[in-house]
């Protein structure tokens, strides 16, 4: 099998940990991230709004409610 490089933008908090683990963990981190983007990629195509609904109704299955929705939307 060939392999190619991607780039991929991540927090520095991200970037960091990954810079300080070992080429062995860092080689089991590249093969879940490769099996995790071929089941994304193989999934047929999704709309916006069909995933923001499936986002809605998870939050919402774990006690998110409009009033705190709002409260953390309003927060500064």
């Amino acid at each position: 099998m060939t392999t190619s490089q991607i780039s991929i933008s991540v927090d520095d908090e991200t970037a960091q940990a990954y810079a300080a683990m070992s080429p062995e963990a860092q080689q089991k981190v590249q093969m879940v991230l490769r099996l995790q983007m071929q089941a994304l990629l193989n999934q047929p195509p999704r709309s916006l709004q069909a995933i923001m609904d499936d986002i809605g109704a998870k939050a919402e299955a774990r006690g998110l409610t409009p009033q705190i929705l709002e409260t953390l939307l309003s927060d500064d």
